[in-house]
């Protein structure tokens, strides 16, 4: 039996960032009769939830880009992977020291927060907006981010125009090596305002989907996984079966075993639907 993992914006959702009625009953009765089905995404599980609501998930989700994994129903964690906390003060000091302003989520062990001291751009502003709009419990306003880096960090997001950007991922590359996964990618809903999100090493969706694999007895399982943009590449490489979006970006399709429809056409279902049933 296949286990099918899928990314959400720009892969399982539409270009309003839902899941469609017809993905919604078509997922719904697939996972009654025993699929093995689950996603993988930048967004927190809180936001997962909004979105999937009442979808029968068994398994647990796969959040922050792999940096949380747990059940979908729940805002407390089996597994987090955060930054060792001098890591973090030396990435918040290289990010003011080149005048960007982030947001950055923590974990205490218990809960997790979202913090941001201001929105200085269309980009910021969208995702306070966002947030605040979906009762986002992480969200926290502070005149100081700096005394908030006690706690561990789990990710950086910082929204800008590309040029700045590509030079703070050059420079925490130079600064950190390895030790980080950074990701630049535009955001699908207001172009032209790419984020820049930076996890530790250990968070990524192919790393997740491995430990998820280990912890519930699913390593003799096929694997089939679902992607559009730059943080998809590490699971379709380690995926048996990788599928791009018909609007995924070239270094996704590069990956894939299998190019589909978009997004947008309820392309995971279909593709879902057939194939499960071979």
């Amino acid at each position: 039996m296949t286990l099918y993992v899928s990314d959400l914006d720009g892969t399982l959702l539409d270009r309003d960032g839902k899941l469609s009625a017809r993905s919604r009953a078509g997922l719904t009765d697939l996972l009654e009769q025993g699929l093995l089905f689950t996603v993988a995404s930048a967004r927190h599980v809180s936001s997962i939830r909004s979105i999937l609501g009442d979808l029968p998930l068994r398994l647990p989700v796969i959040s922050g880009n792999g940096a949380y994994l747990g059940a979908m129903a729940s805002d407390q964690h089996e597994l987090v992977h955060a930054m060792e906390p001098a890591l973090a003060q030396s990435i918040f000091a290289l990010i003011r020291r080149l005048d960007l302003m982030p947001f950055f989520s923590t974990h205490n062990g218990q809960y997790d927060q979202l913090f941001y001291q201001e929105a200085q751009n269309l980009g910021q502003q969208g995702f306070v907006s966002e947030r605040l709009r979906n009762a986002d419990p992480r969200l926290r306003h502070t005149p100081r981010l700096q005394d908030h880096l006690l706690d561990p960090v789990v990710t950086f997001v910082i929204i800008d125009r590309a040029a700045p950007l590509l030079e703070l991922q050059a420079e925490i590359t130079a600064l950190c090596g390895d030790a980080v996964e950074t990701h630049l990618a535009d955001d699908l809903y207001l172009p032209g305002w790419p984020w820049l999100t930076v996890h530790d090493r250990r968070a990524s969706k192919d790393q997740a989907i491995k430990t998820l694999a280990d912890r519930y007895s699913l390593n003799e399982r096929e694997i089939v996984v679902f992607g559009d943009h730059v943080n998809d590449v590490s699971m379709l490489r380690a995926a048996h079966r990788g599928i791009a979006m018909e609007n995924a970006i070239a270094a996704v399709k590069q990956e894939a075993h299998t190019v589909i429809g978009p997004h947008y056409e309820d392309s995971v279902l279909q593709f879902i639907q057939n194939d499960w049933r071979r």
